[in-house]
């Protein structure tokens, strides 16, 4: 009765491992949750048990304790209370103490839509993560630094993982949602120089090539009248075309951040956006929607540039010809992933010298 009770159920969800817990903790949880949702009419836990259980009760109670997850995980408040994200994400030492199984499942989807498995610790960090997935994929060494982790924040935004974070917690915190995962990787590279360069890998040019398909696909890359052409050239999977012309296009090897908060507007928000050869704020409305006006800084004209951890502010320092140099700060959740941009940037351009700059001041204007 006692090794019933005290055995470890591994539950998986929509096409992902959740946790490994004991039956007791389900127990716990559903107290827990009563208690701090009494207007909510929550389902039945399987029942325990007198005597030891068979493989196949064993199963069925697993199968009855992961719809009543998947249930309870349906209403968002719930999923994304501390209760249940504590019970998802049960520490290390906790697991330690129970002797319950610290190896986790976590699926990762690749540049081509395909889906990889990797085992890994629940607090394997970023680092080690990305690590298990190139090496499960058999991406050569010196193609893994065009590449990094990402989370799905949105259908059109995707947040890079900072390398100290642990995918798995985020992993969890998806659970109830449609798609397997939210954790993909995705391309980490500015350069089209270098981007021609590496895909002579053939890799490299099917995952750039699958990239750009999705990004037209959800309007980060404007087609404008070269849709149908690019859809032909897709169809025919002529991905060397397909990038060509692509990399033509607005918006091909950008990364647009959400509209945020900005103290050179008064009133509305900017849309920062990352390029190769510049850093642009777009202006816009307080709710998103576009307006005309776009400042654009050659990368030669920005002087500094931080984060401020207090204020949650990604601030910039650039030059104006014949003026002091301004600093500009950018109030967005974001602003550690903008410093990364910037430091990417910096090291992209090293690798290419002779890169073209732009300058002039026609670049640089007064308030937006």
């Amino acid at each position: 009765m006692e090794q019933e009770q005290c055995g470890v159920q591994h539950l998986h969800g929509p096409g992902r491992h959740l946790c490994s817990r004991r039956y007791r903790d389900f127990d716990e949880l559903h107290r827990h949750l009563k208690h701090e949702f009494p207007d909510f009419t929550f389902p039945k836990i399987p029942g325990k048990w007198l005597f030891q259980l068979s493989e196949q009760q064993l199963d069925t109670r697993r199968r009855g304790l992961e719809q009543y997850l998947e249930k309870v995980c349906s209403v968002r408040v719930i999923a994304e209370s501390d209760i249940m994200q504590e019970f998802l994400a049960a520490s290390d030492d906790e697991q330690e103490n129970t002797n319950t199984v610290n190896d986790v499942e976590l699926k990762v989807l690749l540049p081509d839509r395909s889906v990889v498995t990797v085992t890994v610790r629940k607090n394997s960090t970023t680092d080690q993560v990305f690590d298990a997935v190139v090496d499960k994929v058999d991406m050569p060494e010196e193609m893994t630094q065009y590449f990094a982790l990402f989370e799905t924040e949105d259908y059109t935004f995707e947040r890079k993982l900072q390398s100290n974070e642990f995918p798995h917690n985020i992993y969890i915190q998806s659970y109830g949602t449609a798609t397997p995962t939210c954790i993909k990787l995705r391309r980490w590279l500015f350069s089209m120089n270098r981007e021609r360069h590496v895909c002579g890998d053939q890799q490299m040019l099917n995952y750039f090539f699958w990239q750009a398909v999705d990004d037209v696909g959800r309007g980060q890359i404007k087609p404008a009248d070269r849709l149908y052409e690019l859809k032909a050239l897709q169809e025919q999977e002529k991905k060397v075309e397909y990038l060509a012309l692509v990399r033509q296009l607005e918006g091909y090897g950008e990364l647009s951040f959400p509209h945020c908060g900005c103290d050179s507007r008064k009133e509305g928000h900017v849309i920062p956006v990352v390029s190769f050869d510049s850093f642009k704020l777009h202006a816009c409305k307080e709710d998103g929607s576009l307006e005309s006006q776009v400042i654009e800084f050659p990368w030669t004209g920005i002087q500094q540039y931080e984060t401020d951890d207090e204020g949650m502010s990604f601030n910039f320092e650039f030059i104006r010809t014949g003026k002091k140099p301004r600093w500009v700060k950018i109030f967005s959740s974001y602003f550690v992933y903008l410093y990364e941009c910037f430091e990417r940037i910096k090291t992209e351009l090293s690798w290419d010298k002779d890169v073209m700059c732009f300058h002039g001041d026609e670049f640089i204007q007064e308030d937006t």
